[in-house]
């Protein structure tokens, strides 16, 4: 009962983050266009490996260096620098957009980067690791490592679920897209970015 209490509450905090829009949201909405449905789960295995490794460290007491303000100032700061960069990168890419992908072709391992270096320059990821994921990882430790991982199991299970659901959903409907209207979300998506870089690395200097 307690490892099932422990993967409830894990799952639930999990899909309420997930749920809110976000760098990972906008980067699955773009890349289903032309990947499809396999998008959601491959940037998810990009994502929990990344999420992982911030597990071992916080087990392993790490995280007493990573609270420094100096370095999180630091994370906020390229965090900005990478949105603002990939948002640009879309915007530019706007003019030759189209929605004949038959000829892409694309490595898996390209999309599990992406989900890494998305994950990495959210800001938020590592502010939420730092307090309630530290919180979630010392009351799962105090029941053993086998409730570690239940909870390391929710938490991604809640994240490919809702990923999964929202690439499946994005590349049915893109035959009933026009090119115009693709352009236009691709630039919706461009401007989040590019938006999330910017009020993150004002967050960042004001911290200074």
């Amino acid at each position: 009962m307690e490892f099932l209490s422990v993967f409830f509450v894990s799952f639930a905090i999990a899909i309420s983050g997930a749920l809110m829009p976000g760098p990972l949201l906008t980067l699955v909405i773009a890349e289903s266009f032309k990947h499809g449905a396999k998008t959601g789960p491959i940037v998810i295995l990009g994502h929990a490996l990344l999420e992982l490794l911030m597990l071992i460290l916080l087990i392993f007491s790490l995280n007493r260096f990573i609270h420094n303000p100096v370095v999180l100032t630091a994370i906020s700061l390229i965090g900005a620098i990478v949105l603002i960069y990939l948002g640009g990168q879309m915007l530019f890419s706007l003019p030759g957009l189209t929605l004949e992908f038959d000829q892409v072709k694309t490595r898996s391992s390209e999309l599990v980067w992406s989900g890494i270096t998305m994950s990495l320059a959210n800001p938020f990821w590592s502010i939420w690791w730092l307090t309630i994921g530290l919180g979630l990882v010392i009351s799962a430790r105090q029941l053993g490592l086998k409730a570690v991982g239940v909870f390391f199991l929710g938490h991604i299970l809640a994240d490919l679920l809702w990923y999964t659901a929202v690439s499946v959903t994005v590349s049915r409907g893109r035959k009933l897209i026009s090119r115009d209207a693709y352009r236009g979300i691709i630039l919706v998506c461009a401007l989040i970015l590019i938006g999330f870089g910017i009020y993150f690395g004002y967050s960042s200097v004001k911290l200074v």
